[in-house]
């Protein structure tokens, strides 16, 4: 399942010496091949298993989609006095899922952090797919999603507009631009690369269909000029959504007087928190397709362990806030407040905040070995707590906070339907097809990009291993593989 054996060399272990971003003796030929031929040949077995579990598990998607539209929303287990459960939680769960892609092309490019660019075009896909999978609760959770068009402002003969004062109609305009931008920002970065794509293809099909898609990308000046201006002006405008979005999101409990939702630390908590859980999917799905691949050249240590320190460093923020969390309720001075927390800590649903408190604040601080962040096997088993974590944590604010509110008497304990696990469980299905589409048929790793931060594509670099290399290579390959060299070249 591996593409061309490419010989590989050990991180760097010396603390005073910066790891390569590119291990082995790469010239810009043997990355063009790497990434290129995952999309050229014929997909293995083992993608055709996996796609087939992926369509599977999305197949129960659409049918607790049927059963939702055709008895109606009372099938999920929401109910009196939980309003809200799984539905909310799985929305939010995903839309932070999200946020991992826009931070690492955005505000990790503006900040000029050149180790970003292994992984930036996978997490681009992810945030995408990942807010398909959101888009699908606030869509269906209305009851009649053939009336969805309502919650859009457009002028119509029934006088029917939307609340704009209601944090769920933010969350529309939020997400929904989101969205937009990050499939801008993302086919934008796509251009050079399926540039490369057409002129490899060895079909007319392929020949056309890249084609058209990359835009009579040729490589020249003035292309490189409009692709960087368009790039960093997309990266602009996405770095005020990450922070934006999933502050919206967190109105949708901050602004309502439930205690336990009614507290200002929400944006920034929730902000951290998406950021945390994004980048633990991003290690769980990359972990898997370097080793797949045989990309363990381009994705390489150093790429795993800065993502294991933004772990540990949102991590420890969403500690902070929990810790917080309480701290304000006993300061406020309110007995309501400090009730909803001691009845998450203490009450029925105790289990699922130790579950939450273990994942998001006990996992992540093992990151602070060098020996467990540069450990494949322990990365990509605490990702994985933490993605547990995360989706508990969304759950233990809704659903702890409605089960008991102000009056005893409306108490009451939510248990999950079936058709609640299937909607969530199928969400992972839509989610896990759309990645592996997207490994098959477009370049996973931006090529042009990599080879901008390769030593090769700095005139004032000298390395005599690189040089020798290319000697025995007979210069860089690209004229084999009708690369220009603009493209080669761009930093």
């Amino acid at each position: 399942m591996s593409a061309a054996p490419v010989p590989v060399t050990s991180d760097v272990d010396d603390p005073s010496i910066r790891a390569p971003l590119v291990l082995g003796r790469q010239n810009f030929a043997t990355v063009s091949d790497s990434v290129s031929t995952i999309v050229e040949r014929k997909a293995p077995k083992t993608w055709f298993l996996l796609l087939g579990l992926a369509l599977s598990i999305l197949a129960i998607l659409g049918g607790s989609l049927v059963d939702l539209v055709w008895k109606g929303v009372g099938r999920w287990g929401n109910n009196h006095p939980v309003g809200w459960a799984w539905d909310i939680t799985g929305f939010v769960f995903w839309i932070g899922i999200g946020h991992a892609g826009t931070l690492i092309s955005a505000i990790l490019f503006l900040f000029r952090q050149k180790w970003r660019t292994s992984i930036n075009r996978a997490a681009e896909a992810m945030t995408i797919f990942a807010v398909m999978a959101a888009g699908i609760y606030p869509a269906f959770h209305v009851g009649r999603v053939w009336l969805l068009y309502w919650v859009f402002p457009f002028p119509n003969q029934m006088s029917v507009w939307p609340n704009f004062k209601s944090p769920l109609l933010w969350d529309v305009f939020a997400v929904s631009t989101y969205a937009t931008v990050s499939i801008l920002f993302w086919f934008v970065g796509l251009v050079p690369d399926l540039a490369t794509l057409r002129d490899r293809a060895t079909t007319r099909t392929r020949q056309i269909v890249f084609g058209i898609f990359a835009l009579g990308w040729r490589g020249s000046h003035r292309h490189w000029l409009n692709y960087e201006r368009a790039y960093m002006i997309l990266a602009g405008l996405s770095t005020p959504l990450v922070l934006s979005v999933h502050t919206i999101v967190s109105f949708d409990f901050a602004v309502s007087v439930m205690p336990g939702w009614h507290t200002t630390i929400f944006p920034p908590y929730f902000v951290a928190g998406a950021v945390f859980s994004g980048f633990a999917m991003v290690l769980t799905l990359m972990i898997i397709v370097r080793k797949a691949f045989g990309l363990e050249h381009l994705l390489t240590k150093r790429h795993l362990e800065n993502m294991c320190k933004i772990i540990l460093a949102t991590g420890s923020m969403v500690g902070y806030a929990y810790a917080m969390e309480f701290f304000i309720a006993w300061y406020s001075g309110n007995d309501y407040e400090r009730y909803a927390f001691v009845n998450r800590a203490f009450g029925p649903y105790k289990w699922a905040y130790w579950t939450m408190v273990s994942c998001n604040v006990i996992c992540p601080q093992l990151f602070w070995f060098k020996k467990i962040r540069t450990s494949i096997p322990a990365i990509f088993v605490i990702s994985i707590f933490v993605n547990i974590g995360m989706w508990f944590e969304r759950f233990v604010i809704i659903v702890t906070s409605l089960h008991r509110d102000f009056i005893p008497s409306s108490w009451g304990y939510f248990r999950p339907t079936l058709i609640d696990i299937s909607t969530f469980f199928g969400t992972f299905g839509l989610f896990l097809t759309m990645f592996l589409l997207f490994l098959k048929f477009l370049p996973s790793i931006a090529i042009s990009e990599v080879k901008g931060v390769m030593p090769a594509a700095d005139p004032h670099h000298h390395d005599d291993r690189h040089e020798a290399h290319e000697g025995l290579t007979g210069g860089t390959g690209n004229e084999d593989h009708h690369e220009s060299d603009p493209e080669a070249v761009h930093a």
